[in-house]
């Protein structure tokens, strides 16, 4: 992992785990969690839960944005 702030994910699709995610928009949840959903650089989709602090560390630096 390059940086600690980046949101990584596991890809369904091809079956990797830890890829990057690109273009990650961070909604909140009904429940109060955080969602990350964006692509692997290929065109697949990806989504993860963040905790609160991992969401707003990612939009702070600049690897996400708030949806």
């Amino acid at each position: 992992m390059s940086n600690q702030n980046a949101i990584h994910a596991y890809c369904m699709k091809t079956k990797e785990k830890n890829v990057l995610m690109h273009d990650a928009v961070i909604t909140k949840t009904s429940r109060g969690g955080y969602m990350a959903q964006g692509h692997d650089g290929k065109g697949n989709k990806m989504t993860t839960m963040l905790s609160k602090e991992k969401a707003e560390a990612a939009v702070k630096a600049g690897h996400a944005k708030m949806g």
